[in-house]
């Protein structure tokens, strides 16, 4: 678990980290440098769990040594599929990061929302719904890593 106390409001006990994976984790289906190792030390205080449409067909191969849980999605109703995912797990225990318009449902569902401009872009929808905007994926994870980069964001 990673808690993240926010003064003014209430502290996130975090258990679930929830990723897309083309244009967050993986750019042209190749994961990004600096990724894996960051994902190995979440997984152990976190449940990792990458949802993706899989553009490229990359994702199982690209994630097999990680500790994660992979899910290939149809390739309908995505947006749908990754908020029901989010809110099965416990919205309240979610962090989620994409990039992508499938993404933004996942990011009004769950607790902390962390979205990523990359080389591949980002939805303006799903900034919009983001708690957090970062410039890369690594950023991200690292946000996850050093809580207090959260609190220090999220603060009222």
């Amino acid at each position: 678990m990673v808690e993240v106390t926010i003064p003014g409001s209430a502290t996130l006990r975090l258990e679930h980290l929830v990723l897309d994976f083309n244009g967050t984790l993986a750019c042209d289906g190749v994961l990004v440098d600096g990724v894996a190792d960051r994902i190995g030390r979440l997984a152990d205080v976190l449940r990792i769990h990458v949802l993706t449409g899989d553009t490229f067909g990359t994702a199982a191969k690209a994630l097999a040594d990680l500790r994660c849980a992979v899910h290939v999605l149809q390739h309908t109703a995505q947006a749908e599929a990754k908020r029901d995912y989010v809110a099965a797990l416990g919205a309240e225990a979610v962090v989620c990061v994409g990039n992508g318009r499938n993404d933004r449902l996942m990011m009004e569902e769950a607790a902390v929302a962390i979205a990523v401009v990359q080389s591949e872009g980002a939805s303006a929808a799903t900034l919009a719904a983001a708690d957090v905007v970062a410039p890369h994926i690594r950023d991200a994870l690292d946000l996850l890593l050093r809580p207090l980069r959260l609190t220090a964001t999220l603060r009222g």
